[in-house]
C-alpha cells in the first residue's frame, strides 16, 4: 500500500522482511545507501518487536512523506492491554521541542494506526522522523503522547 495522496511511481519502498518492517517515502533525494537494517540497540521495555534502523536517514533531502509500517507481536502486549494501544516509537537522543521524550530511554511514540488483522502499526510523517531507530511498542499513555500536536 502506497502513501495516501501520492502516485505510486513517486514512492520509494524499502522492506526488511525478517524484521517485518517497511518504509515508503517521497523525497527529492533518496541516497543509494538508504535502507533498513536490524538494529543493534536494545528495545524499550514496552517493545512488541525488535528495533529497526533507518540507514542513511539523515541523507534524505526534500522529504514530502515517510510511511513506516512495522509488524508487531500481539502476544507481547501486557495482560488487559487494548490491542489498539500500539504505536511506532522512535529513539531520540534527548528529543526536540516538537517531540516529547519520557523516562523510557528517549523513545517517542508517533501518531500511529493499528491494523489488527495484519498485526501492523503504521505512522505517516511529512518530515524526517526525530531519530533513525524505530520499533513497534505498547503505548498506554493517555496523555496525548503518540497523537499529533498539530
Amino acid at each position: 500500500m502506497a502513501i495516501p495522496g501520492y502516485d505510486s511511481s513517486d514512492v520509494a519502498t524499502y522492506t526488511l522482511e525478517q524484521a517485518g518492517a517497511r518504509v515508503e517515502l517521497v523525497a527529492g533525494v533518496v541516497p543509494d545507501a538508504f535502507g533498513l537494517a536490524k538494529s543493534g540497540r536494545g528495545p524499550p521495555v514496552d517493545a512488541l518487536a525488535d528495533p529497526v534502523d533507518l540507514v542513511a536517514l539523515e541523507e534524505l533531502k526534500a522529504i514530502e512523506a515517510v510511511r513506516i509500517a512495522l509488524v508487531y507481536d500481539p502476544a507481547k502486549l501486557p495482560p488487559g492491554a487494548s490491542p489498539t494501544d500500539v504505536a511506532v516509537a522512535v529513539e531520540t537522543s534527548g528529543g526536540s521541542e516538537s517531540h516529547r521524550t519520557d523516562g523510557d530511554g528517549g523513545w517517542v511514540p508517533l501518531e500511529s494506526t493499528v491494523d489488527l488483522e495484519e498485526t501492523t502499526v503504521t505512522a505517516v510523517l511529512n518530515d524526517r522522523p526525530p531519530g533513525s531507530t524505530v520499533v513497534a511498542g505498547y503505548n498506554d499513555r493517555g496523555d496525548g503522547a503518540g497523537e499529533s500536536a498539530d
